[in-house]
C-alpha cells in the first residue's frame, strides 16, 4: 500500500533534486569512434546472439570494415557482408581482356579462348533474407552500417535452429560446402579464442575481447589425397585436362617434372574476374587456359587444378609460367571491390604451404601478383594483365602469412620498401566501373602510392614507354600501373627533398609524398644492382632466356629480346636475387619430348617499375643498400 508524501517534503524533495542534478557534472558524450561496437553490442542483445560471436563472423567477412559502400568480391555489402548480386552486378573474365597470351611462349601460337557471360549464382541475395526479417529494404541494409549489423543478427538468430552456434556461423557462411563451412567456422571460433581489436577503416574503435575456453567440434580431414593443400583449410580437386585436341594442339596446360626439372621461384596471385561457379567451368576446359588454385571468397574454399609439379597457362610470360604456382582469387580488381577477410585467410596458409614446400621466399620479389609479371617483349607490354588490383591487401596478406612486410631497415637507408597505411592511402583512380571511362573510383583503401614526375602532386605522372610508345605520362585510371609502386616492394632511392622521396623507377626518378609523421615508405636492408664502370646503359629484359649455344639439337632458340626500357649509369634497382637462364620446351602432347634448356648466362631479377624484370649479370655490380 502506497503513502502520499506530505507537501512540505515533497518541495524539499524536489529541490534536493534540482540542486544536485544543477551541482552534477553534464554526461559525458559517448566516443563516436566506438559507435560500431555499441551497434554490435545492441544489435546481439536485441536478436539474442552472443556478442562474442556477432563480431567473430563480422571480422572473418569483412574485418568490421564499411568498404565505403563497395561490395566484395562476393557481392557481399557492409560489416556483415549481406550479400546483393542484382547491386553489384556481373563482369567478364579477365582472360578476355586486353591482348595476353596466358601462355606467353613464342615457340606456339598464341592463345585467346573466349569464355563467354558468366552467369550469376543464384546464391548470392542474403540481402533479401535479411531485409525481410527486419521489415525494411535492401538499400538500407546495404548502406547503413548500424542495420546491417542488424540484419547479420537476425540471420544469424534465424540460422540457429538447433541451439548450436557453431552450426548457425557455420551456415552463414553461405557455402554449400560442408567441410568449406566448417573452415570458415572454424577460423570464426579461432578469433573469438584469441580475441583482437582494430581501427576500421572508417575510424571505429571494435574490439572482440578473447574467449579462450571456447570449443569447436572435431572434423576428420575431407582433403583428397591428390591434392597438395595445408591443414586446417578445407581443399577439393577439380582437375584441368591436359587433353589432346585437333590440328595438332592440346590443352590446357603443360606437364613437367618440377621441382626436380627445374625450381619454383614465384607464386602469382590473380584474381579471377568472374563468379565461382564460372571459373571452375572455365578452367576444366581443355580449350582453355589453366592455373594451379582457385580460392572461393565468401568461405575460402580451395581447389587445386593443376600439380605444382606442372606448368600452368596464366601469367603471360612463358619464363614466369614454367617457374611459378599461379592461384586465382574469386574477385575483380577493376570494380573495386574488396576481398573477403575468409579468402585472404585460406590462401595466406595456402602460399606459407607452397613457399615453405618449394623455398620460395616470402617477399614481394617472389610472392607476386598478375601485375607484377613483365611483358616478355616490347609488342606484349600493352596487353599484359593488371590483376588483382590496387585494392588488394598485400600488407595484411603477409602479417597473415607472419611475413610481415616493412620497418627492418636503418634510417637514411638508400633502399625503401613500400608500405602504406592500407586504410588512409586513398589514391583517386578513375574507371572502376568501366576500365579507361574515366568515372571516378569510390575512395577507398588502396595498395598502390601514385608516382610523380617531380615532387607535386601537381606534376604529371611518370612515362611507360612500353605501355605508350609515344611518350605521354601514365594516368589515374585503376588499370593503368605505368607511375604506380606497391605495397611490399622495395626501391632504391634516388632523392629526397623534404617531405617528398624519389625512387628510380623504369629509368625515371618517381616522387611521392612521405612526410615524416605518415610514411608511405619504410627503410629497409638488401641488395641493389646498377650498371658496371664503362657502360653507359644496359639493357633489361621480361624473362632469363640461355643464350643461342646452350639448346640442343631439334629446340627452337629464343631470341633474348630486351624491352624498351634501359638501366643507365648512376641509377640502381632492387635486386631479388640471381637468377640461372632456363627455357621449357614444351610444343608437343607427349611430354616425352620436353626439354627444359639451361644455359650459361645468369640473370639478376630487379623491381624495375611496377613489374620485375631481368637484367643480365655480366652487365652489373650487385651492391648493398646504405
Amino acid at each position: 500500500m502506497s503513502h502520499p508524501i506530505p507537501r512540505a517534503a515533497a518541495v524539499t524533495a524536489a529541490i534536493t533534486l534540482l540542486t544536485s542534478l544543477a551541482a552534477a557534472p553534464a554526461q559525458a558524450q559517448a566516443d563516436p569512434t566506438s559507435q560500431r561496437q555499441r551497434d554490435f553490442t545492441a544489435a546481439a542483445k536485441e536478436f539474442n546472439v552472443p556478442e562474442n560471436i556477432l563480431l567473430g563472423v563480422s571480422y572473418l567477412e569483412s574485418r568490421w570494415d564499411t568498404n565505403a559502400g563497395t561490395p566484395s568480391t562476393s557481392a557481399g555489402y557492409g560489416p556483415m557482408h549481406l550479400t546483393d548480386l542484382r547491386e553489384a552486378g556481373v563482369a567478364g573474365t579477365h582472360h578476355d581482356e586486353g591482348s595476353e597470351d596466358p601462355r606467353g611462349d613464342d615457340a606456339r601460337p598464341a592463345v585467346h579462348p573466349q569464355a563467354g557471360p558468366p552467369a550469376p549464382p543464384p546464391a548470392l541475395q542474403t540481402v533479401d533474407e535479411a531485409a525481410h526479417l527486419l521489415r525494411t529494404d535492401a538499400q538500407t541494409l546495404r548502406t547503413d552500417a548500424k542495420q546491417n549489423i542488424r540484419g547479420g543478427a537476425a540471420l544469424l538468430a534465424k540460422y540457429n535452429t538447433d541451439n548450436n552456434w557453431y552450426n548457425a556461423v557455420a551456415r552463414y557462411s553461405g557455402s554449400t560446402d560442408k567441410a568449406a563451412a566448417q573452415t570458415f567456422a572454424d577460423e570464426v571460433f579461432d578469433t573469438i579464442r584469441t580475441g583482437t581489436t582494430r581501427t576500421t577503416d572508417d575510424g571505429q574503435q571494435v574490439t572482440l575481447a578473447p574467449t579462450p575456453g571456447i570449443e569447436v567440434p572435431q572434423h576428420a580431414d575431407t582433403t583428397p589425397k591428390n591434392v597438395e593443400c595445408p591443414r586446417k583449410v578445407t581443399c577439393e580437386s577439380v582437375p584441368a585436362p591436359y587433353q589432346e585436341l585437333p590440328n595438332d594442339d592440346y590443352g590446357n596446360h603443360d606437364l613437367a617434372d618440377r621441382p626436380d626439372s627445374q625450381k619454383i621461384d614465384h607464386i602469382v596471385i590473380h584474381d579471377t574476374e568472374g563468379y565461382w561457379a564460372n571459373v571452375l567451368d572455365l578452367v576444366q576446359d581443355p580449350t582453355y587456359v589453366s592455373w594451379h588454385y582457385s580460392i572461393r571468397s565468401a568461405d575460402g574454399l580451395i581447389a587445386q587444378h593443376v600439380p605444382t609439379k606442372d606448368v600452368g597457362w596464366h601469367a603471360g610470360n612463358w619464363y614466369v609460367n614454367a617457374k611459378s604456382i599461379g592461384i586465382e582469387h574469386e574477385g575483380f580488381a577493376a570494380k573495386g571491390t574488396w576481398y573477403t577477410e575468409a579468402m585472404y585467410r585460406t590462401s595466406a596458409k595456402l602460399v606459407g604451404y607452397l613457399a615453405r614446400k618449394y623455398g620460395i621466399p616470402l617477399d614481394r620479389a617472389h610472392i607476386i601478383g598478375h601485375d607484377n609479371v613483365p611483358g616478355t617483349t616490347p609488342a606484349t607490354i600493352p596487353g599484359m594483365h593488371w590483376d588483382p588490383g590496387p585494392y588488394w591487401d598485400w600488407s595484411r596478406y603477409f602479417d597473415l602469412m607472419g611475413a610481415p612486410l616493412g620497418g627492418f631497415g636503418l634510417p637514411g637507408s638508400s633502399l625503401v620498401t613500400i608500405d602504406p597505411d592500407f586504410a588512409k592511402n586513398q589514391p583517386a583512380f578513375t574507371g572502376c566501373d568501366k576500365s579507361g571511362s574515366g568515372t571516378p573510383c569510390t575512395l577507398r583503401g588502396s595498395e598502390a602510392v601514385v608516382l610523380h614526375s617531380a615532387p607535386s602532386e601537381s606534376s604529371p605522372l611518370l612515362v611507360d614507354i612500353g605501355l605508350r610508345p609515344k611518350g605521354t605520362p601514365s594516368t589515374m585510371d585503376v588499370a593503368d600501373i605505368g607511375s604506380r609502386v606497391a605495397t611490399g616492394q622495395r626501391y632504391a632511392v634516388a632523392e629526397v627533398r623534404g617531405d617528398w622521396t624519389a625512387v628510380w623507377y623504369l629509368g625515371q626518378k618517381g616522387w611521392f609524398h612521405n612526410p615524416r609523421d605518415a610514411r608511405v615508405a619504410k627503410p629497409a636492408f638488401g641488395w641493389v644492382v646498377t650498371p658496371k664502370p664503362g657502360l653507359a646503359t644496359v639493357p633489361v629484359y621480361g624473362r632469363a632466356y640461355p643464350e643461342p649455344e646452350a639448346y640442343p639439337a631439334g629446340v627452337t632458340v629464343q631470341a633474348i629480346t630486351p624491352l624498351p626500357y634501359t638501366l643507365a649509369a648512376g641509377q640502381k634497382y632492387s635486386s631479388g636475387g640471381t637468377v640461372g637462364s632456363e627455357y621449357y620446351w614444351a610444343t608437343t602432347f607427349d611430354p616425352a619430348n620436353h626439354v627444359v634448356v639451361k644455359g650459361k648466362l645468369k640473370y639478376v631479377q630487379i623491381q624495375f617499375g611496377h613489374r620485375i624484370a631481368f637484367v643480365k649479370a655480366d652487365d652489373v655490380r650487385i651492391v648493398p643498400a646504405f
